[in-house]
């Protein structure tokens, strides 16, 4: 828009001057202003991005020679207006302080031409008008570059922004897969442990139940109908205990672990096996999962016992203590088999099982085979879980 302002002021004064037209140097003015907007159009082109230091050192240059020559075939004296275009692209390519700097020199300039070929143009108001318009350009020229640089400024910072907030999506995503897939196998291994702690005891206690009928169906029939009926309430606190997990998973009626218990030992009993159940403390202090964990290690402790051990006494001991649970169960069976060849990864997936759910609560499975203390036993399995702070703090 500048080059064709001074281009129209430029044909209008050569066409209404009254001194006599020089086509050659009117040729030479237009066609100077031709190439500064052909410079223009190859920088746009080139460096769409922004110009690099190099190239806009030599364009900076090669504007200040043709605005130069422009301005002496010019007989308007409007071309000198081309010259506030020299601090707002240093400004652009160099930062303020550049521009700043080309703006003196562009006035300094104007000063100096004016002491060569205009004497005594300070007492001019012409000159001096044309001065003070031409400051007043480059100052409104310097601020509109250093607004133009900010905005530039804002833009990539506002880009990289971008950038990173989209590379911090995609690693978000990523993590969140992860999570998912974490999620995903934790699930699947408490699902496991809930088939084989809840579902695999009762199943085994059906089964050994159904054994005992079928062998003392025809010597014993009180003692077989006895064994059917115990099978019987194993398949039914089967079907109860996946109602219960449901009923858990839409928050109704809280799991109680005393009442558990001794539902638990009360079924087991029968005439070859005594249970024995004695709890101390109040549990209303800890959380269900607390509580569940104890109850799985309970059905654990007591099938490997009756099934494994072949024990015929049972003792269950639990207590509620102000920092921490503790269910202890002691057989008088054969103990655990320690032989590689019998367990070759040093215990089954029952008792793994009942590790890694008392361990993600924070407690603790302890086991002894035979203890030297107590040598008429066959094991105590001892199961440790905390009391949550917040829990432990209203408790006290």
């Amino acid at each position: 828009m500048l080059y064709t302002a001074v281009l129209a002021g430029g044909g209008y004064h050569a066409a209404v001057s009254d001194r006599p037209v020089h086509w050659a140097q009117t040729a030479g003015f237009a066609a100077g202003l031709a190439l500064l907007l052909l410079l223009e159009l190859v920088e746009r082109r080139r460096f769409a991005r922004g110009t690099p230091a190099g190239p806009a050192a030599s364009l900076l240059a090669a504007r200040v020679v043709l605005f130069s020559a422009v301005a002496v075939l010019d007989g308007s004296g409007l071309s000198r207006a081309l010259f506030v275009l020299v601090p707002f692209t240093a400004c652009l390519a160099f930062g303020r302080r550049a521009g700043l700097l080309a703006g003196a020199g562009c006035v300094a300039l104007l000063v100096g031409g004016y002491a060569v070929w205009v004497p005594r143009w300070w007492v001019q108001a012409a000159y001096v008008s044309d001065l003070l318009m031409f400051a007043l350009a480059l100052a409104l020229a310097l601020a509109m570059a250093t607004v133009a640089v900010r905005e530039q400024h804002g833009r990539t910072r506002l880009e990289g922004i971008l950038a990173e907030l989209e590379q911090s999506h995609e690693q978000l995503s990523d993590y969140a897969l992860r999570v998912a897939e974490l999620s995903t196998a934790g699930e699947r291994n408490r699902v496991a442990r809930e088939i084989h702690d809840s579902l695999g005891h009762h199943l085994t206690a059906i089964a050994i139940q159904l054994e005992k009928a079928e062998a003392f169906r025809e010597r014993d029939p009180s003692a077989s109908a006895k064994a059917v009926s115990d099978a019987r309430w194993s398949a039914g606190r089967a079907l109860a205990e996946v109602r219960e997990s449901v009923s858990a998973l839409r928050g109704a009626r809280p799991f109680s672990l005393t009442r558990a218990l001794a539902d638990l030992v009360r079924h087991l009993e029968d005439d070859r096996l005594t249970v024995t159940l004695d709890i101390s403390g109040d549990e209303s202090g800890y959380d269900a999962a607390s509580l569940t964990a104890l109850y799985r290690a309970a059905q654990e402790a007591l099938t490997n016992a009756h099934r494994h051990g072949r024990a015929t006494r049972i003792e269950v001991t639990a207590a509620y203590g102000v920092s921490a649970a503790r269910l202890v169960v002691t057989d008088n069976g054969r103990g655990f088999d320690t032989t590689p060849a019998a367990r070759p990864s040093g215990t089954g997936f029952g008792i793994r099982g009942m590790r890694e759910r008392v361990e993600l609560l924070g407690g603790r499975v302890d086991i002894e085979d035979r203890p030297a203390s107590r040598p008429a036993t066959g094991a105590v399995v001892t199961v440790t879980v905390p009391r949550s702070p917040a829990l432990a703090g209203s408790a006290r």
